[in-house]
């Protein structure tokens, strides 16, 4: 089979670039070891993520956002708050508020099936688009001329291109001898969503224990999501409880501000580290998403980054298309590498310093945050900055992005 650019991983970021790609007129094999009816599956598994306005732009522009605008709840206020469980929040916070901002809310909450199903519909009706569920990839072998993975089935295929966007343990990254380097940060996230009384007006909430923090996400209606990153060992004596001994655990850390809480959907544990490749790029291969970083959720950052890779990528790719270049060339992915290399390693170091300012009980350290915390919510200028951060509307926007 012949085509232009190889996709390999069918989670967000791979259909998100197989339709920016193909609606920039490309021709685009997406390959997904899972089957279409996995990823489609409509049930609801708690699973949500928080989309920065930069990243609902793309969606916009690959003609998705339509499909899951009725589903999105959007953030008009982050409350920061540090403390411990059960003494209730330090009296210093900040407080971002999406007013201070011209553009409109700085970001939207999506439940992880409605955008995964928008996708793989609109990957379907898209005739550029050669989708191949349910097949691995063995190997991969470059030419100078193209590059040509091989299937599990034992078929083939060709292009200009391949992409990983196949996760943290990334064979393709791995195929192409692109090395990881990073750490475990002895923490497991516990992901889950809850129902509540008392409706949550938009708010989101992140509060710092010393274990690490609890974020906790508004939904549509009286729901929100919950990301609770606790110490690995506490972590898996939560996933164990009942669902009742879960919530009186939570219960100290979430307090009482939306009413009675009940869960809906399963609980989801995710170690975390920081994994960063060496490189984004190798010959005729490049790297996006969790492919190519993988974060700490303490900023939510994860997808939000991996869209913007898959914006970069496409407007490298269109550009040298523009000037008869070879899309796969080594001068073309090293512009690539070059736009998003300081800006993932920045948001790398920005993730892992908060996690470790934050995730301790050091009472100087505890009396530097909040005072840094309360000069930062007294600043409108600096306030404004993390709200365009928080937004993704900071640094050099990819097309796809500016709206």
């Amino acid at each position: 089979m012949e085509t232009q650019i190889i996709i390999v991983g069918g989670g967000l970021n791979g259909p998100a670039l197989a339709l920016a790609a193909a609606q920039a007129g490309f021709h685009v094999t997406l390959i997904d070891r899972l089957p279409i009816d996995t990823r489609t599956d409509p049930a609801f598994d708690g699973r949500s993520y928080a989309l920065a306005l930069a990243s609902k732009r793309l969606l916009q522009g690959i003609a998705v956002w339509d499909q899951v605008a009725a589903q999105a709840q959007p953030m008009l206020e982050i409350k920061v708050t540090d403390g411990r469980a059960g003494q209730g929040p330090s009296p210093w916070m900040m407080h971002f508020d999406h007013a201070e901002i011209e553009e409109g809310p700085m970001g939207f909450m999506v439940e992880d099936r409605h955008l995964r199903r928008a996708m793989l519909d609109a990957v379907a009706a898209d005739d550029r688009i050669t989708h191949l569920a349910g097949e691995t990839v063995v190997s991969q072998s470059v030419t100078a001329a193209g590059v040509t993975v091989t299937l599990g089935s034992g078929g083939t295929v060709s292009g200009q291109l391949v992409v990983g966007s196949d996760g943290r343990n990334s064979e393709t990254a791995a195929r192409a001898g692109i090395k990881r380097t990073g750490w475990d940060y002895g923490q497991t996230a516990v992901v889950c969503a809850l129902e509540h009384e008392q409706p949550h007006h938009g708010i989101a909430h992140q509060f710092f224990m010393p274990h690490g923090p609890l974020a906790i996400l508004p939904l549509t209606g009286n729901r929100c999501s919950i990301v609770w990153s606790e110490s690995s060992a506490r972590a898996a004596e939560l996933a164990a409880m009942s669902d009742a001994d879960f919530l009186s655990a939570l219960r100290p850390a979430f307090g009482s501000f939306l009413g009675q809480i009940g869960l809906v959907g399963a609980r989801f544990t995710y170690p975390l580290g920081l994994s960063l490749t060496t490189d984004l790029i190798a010959d005729r291969v490049a790297l996006v998403g969790d492919a190519a970083h993988g974060l700490h959720p303490i900023a939510g950052q994860g997808l939000n980054a991996g869209l913007r890779d898959v914006a970069a990528l496409i407007d490298v790719l269109t550009q040298a298309r523009a000037r008869g270049e070879d899309i796969g060339s080594r001068q073309t992915l090293e512009r690539y590498q070059q736009w998003r290399r300081i800006e993932i390693a920045t948001l790398a170091i920005a993730t892992d310093t908060f996690n470790i300012l934050f995730s301790n009980d050091n009472p100087l350290l505890r009396a530097a945050r909040d005072i840094g915390m309360g000069v930062i919510n007294a600043a409108p200028q600096l306030k404004r900055g993390f709200i365009r951060q928080a937004a993704g509307l900071s640094g050099e926007l990819p097309s796809l992005m500016r709206g």
